[in-house]
């Protein structure tokens, strides 16, 4: 096998967008995810359905992240969320479908087209389910979130919001 050095002349950058659509409790706060789209550019694809695995676990770990899992400690420091007994991970229960729709558009700046796919699941996650949290309790009086958007805090922001309408 002959090995190839090859000089890049500069790097290749892929992007995308997720969008999601959740339905909240207002008695319980709880989000449950009815819908995610992804569309994403990675250039050439090598296994296409590797990439699409890959988006689609990094969406499941994105969701928790951004709606359930949460570190906690007590007043001395004391790590409370230590085991899965008490830290909340996605099962798949939580996580919808995922539609992804690949927009390759190959890389000038390697020989193969490719673009990195890393992340980006999980990235575009956050942001997209933070905004539709946003955006569903909009009309509530919401003004603000921060993740996780656990039941307990959209319900308290929820509550805060009719206390403040009142």
């Amino acid at each position: 096998m002959t090995e190839v050095d090859v000089a890049l002349p500069g790097r290749s950058y892929p992007n995308g967008a997720h969008l999601a659509e959740v339905e909240i409790d207002p008695e319980t706060g709880a989000v449950a995810v009815v819908r995610y789209t992804v569309a994403d550019d990675f250039g050439v694809l090598m296994n296409p359905l590797l990439v699409e695995g890959q988006v689609q676990g990094g969406v499941a770990q994105g969701l928790g992240q951004a709606l359930m899992e949460q570190t906690l400690f007590d007043a001395a420091g004391q790590l409370l969320t230590g085991s899965f007994m008490d830290y909340a991970l996605p099962r798949a229960a939580d996580v919808p479908p995922v539609a992804f729709h690949p927009v390759p558009v190959p890389s000038t700046a390697n020989p193969l087209g490719m673009k990195g796919c890393g992340e980006a699941g999980t990235v575009g996650a956050l942001g997209a389910l933070a905004n539709a949290v946003q955006d569903a309790l909009w009309p509530a009086g919401v003004r603000h979130v921060e993740m996780p958007c656990t039941p307990a805090r959209v319900w308290a922001w929820l509550r805060d919001a009719s206390r403040a309408a009142a």
